[in-house]
């Protein structure tokens, strides 16, 4: 087995997930009038239910995928989803109806899951303590996605609104190319575990993994801090704009200084950090910086001074690798699928619950008639989830 190329593609394919999503938020304003022939508001509506269909079917079918993979390979699954995400954003390139982009998005949705798939297989090939290093690895590979995703929709838009489309679904298929040559499967007889649609819903997931020994605790604070940390693609650039005077450029420049930021700082300090502090105390740490990190942009008034904070909130990054990697190291080797479908889906709900709290918060204090003026309102709201967060770490273990 070539673990090297393997861990390539691997990382190559959250590339290219975080990418391919990043790809078309450009042009879907754009390409949602054209298609409804609404005007923007009530195409914004259409946005809101593309995106939460998306959400809705990595919740509905992260456990379904991580228990497939468990059962029938990690390489089956994830190569059979890049082939449909290919055919998919190929297929959402010509739609020429809303229904058939809402037929898309559902299915984008379904293949998201081989984020959870990828991560998986980096915990199969990963010796107990390299697991949180690696998962720092897919963070920092779905960083840079993240930045470069908009970045090529934008250029690509000058050409077509539907060339982000044709573009996501070439590196797809490039990808999978590339996967059917190097990848070599690590699901043996030996960790095989049969496949059963009633464990594979996601109540039931979510009660094979939850009895697994201590780590309800830890599954609860990863959906707590999913719901404060994306307090940052909800209202960043309605912050940047009502709290600094930021223009769209200005916004996409600091979400881009924020994702390197971020994505470097998972690629090499997340290893170092574990090996010093191990990685319950590197949960901790990471955490408490993001309190601070969001009671920081809760009080900022100056565009300079938040763009300066970007480096001390990125490294509040090492905290989640290190607790996937406490979460992965408590479950045994027939269960990493379930476990990262679990993990998936709870990021999907915290997806669909944090934009609503946040983008409420901040539309009742930035309203005319608020008590007080508080753009960074729903940062502070964060502090305090944050706040839970660490408590709960800190918490006594049980007997």
């Amino acid at each position: 087995m070539n673990i090297g190329l393997a861990k390539v593609f691997i990382l190559l394919t959250v590339l290219v997930d975080a990418i391919g999503m990043g790809l078309i938020f450009p042009v879907m304003p754009d390409l949602l009038e054209s298609i409804t022939g609404l005007d923007l508001a009530h195409a914004a509506l259409w946005g809101g239910v593309l995106a939460t269909s998306y959400a809705a079917m990595q919740f509905l079918f992260g456990p379904v995928v991580g228990n497939l993979s468990d059962a029938f390979g990690r390489r089956r699954v994830m190569l059979t989803a890049l082939a449909v995400m290919a055919i998919d954003y190929a297929i959402m390139a010509m739609a020429s109806t809303i229904w058939l982009l809402l037929i898309g998005r559902i299915v984008a949705g379904i293949t998201a899951a081989t984020h959870a798939t990828a991560s998986a297989y980096m915990a199969d090939i990963s010796k107990p303590h390299e697991k949180a290093r690696n998962f720092g690895l897919i963070g920092a590979a779905f960083g840079v996605g993240f930045v470069l995703g908009p970045v090529l929709g934008s250029l690509m838009s000058t050409i077509d609104l539907r060339a982000p489309f044709w573009a996501a679904a070439a590196m797809a298929g490039g990808n999978l190319i590339f996967g059917a040559l190097v990848l070599p499967e690590t699901v043996n007889d030996a960790i095989r575990r049969r496949f059963s649609w009633a464990r594979a819903n996601p109540l039931s997931s979510f009660g094979a993994i939850g009895r697994l020994p201590g780590i309800r605790r830890y599954l609860l604070v990863f959906f707590i801090f999913n719901i404060a940390g994306f307090v940052y693609p909800a209202i960043w650039s309605f912050y940047g704009k009502a709290r600094f005077g930021w223009d769209p450029v200005m916004i996409g420049l600091s979400l881009a200084v924020f994702g390197l930021s971020m994505a470097l700082v998972q690629a090499v300090a997340v290893a170092p950090t574990i090996r010093r502090f191990g990685e319950h105390r590197t949960t901790t740490i990471g955490f408490s910086l993001e309190l601070v990190t969001f009671i920081g942009y809760g009080f900022l008034t100056s565009g300079f001074w938040a763009l300066a904070f970007t480096p001390f909130a990125a490294i509040s990054g090492v905290g989640g690798p290190a607790l996937q990697g406490i979460m992965s190291n408590a479950a045994p080797d027939d269960q990493q699928g379930e476990l990262q479908g679990v993990l998936s889906s709870l990021a999907a709900v915290a997806m669909g619950i944090s934009p609503l709290v946040m983008t409420g918060t901040f539309a009742y204090f930035t309203r005319p008639e608020a008590p007080v003026q508080a753009p960074g309102a729903p940062f502070l709201l964060s502090a305090l989830l944050m706040v839970v967060c660490v408590v709960i770490l800190l918490m006594p273990k049980r007997a």
